[in-house]
């Protein structure tokens, strides 16, 4: 299926070897995953039109990102409104971000027990969605080692976790304590 020069080849070839980063960078541009497969698709049937234009190839996931970016703004402005006047403002609550961002917080000072090549496996695998392989072969390490250390890094974190939480209710009961005293 070539046509003059390769063209299709070329793109059909990049799109194989680059669909899932594309697909994990359309992921968080959108929330829902069907979006962000018609998303990415529109993307590359855009891309495909101007393939030839792009003369530094390794430019191409920059471009490519840069549509998707662009269309999402399009789709976004081109959303209908469904607003209805009414007499009455329904009852509605909004999530301020607090606990997510504490969640975060969590995350991140969690992390931080862990040693460095444990941490790179667990960002790698977890994070950014990488396979064991696509890991093994960023850190230069076995796909065994890189099963082991994540095992191992799995293991440590749900330690610390739960030593946190049991070091949360035994606050929580020393407050509770103290509220009763006081009363």
């Amino acid at each position: 299926m070539a046509t003059s020069g390769g063209k299709v080849l070329d793109f059909e070839e990049y799109v194989r070897t680059r669909q899932e980063a594309l697909l994990r960078s359309a992921r968080r541009l959108v929330p829902d995953p069907v979006d962000a497969q018609d998303l990415l698709q529109t993307a590359l049937v855009r891309t495909y039109g101007r393939w030839d234009g792009i003369a530094d190839k390794s430019l191409a996931d920059a471009y490519l990102r840069r549509v998707m970016i662009n269309t999402r703004t399009e789709w976004w402005r081109a959303r209908k409104l469904e607003e209805v006047p009414t007499e009455q403002l329904p009852d509605a609550s909004v999530d301020d971000g607090t606990e997510q961002r504490a969640d975060r917080a969590l995350l991140m000072d969690i992390l931080g027990v862990l040693a460095p090549k444990q941490r790179s496996v667990v960002v790698l695998r977890h994070w950014e969605q990488m396979s064991t392989e696509e890991t093994a072969a960023a850190l230069g390490m076995s796909t065994g080692t890189v099963k082991s250390t994540l095992h191992r890094a799995l293991a440590r974190l749900r330690q610390e976790l739960q030593a946190r939480d049991i070091d949360a209710r035994m606050l929580e009961r020393g407050e509770q304590e103290r509220e009763r005293c006081a009363a």
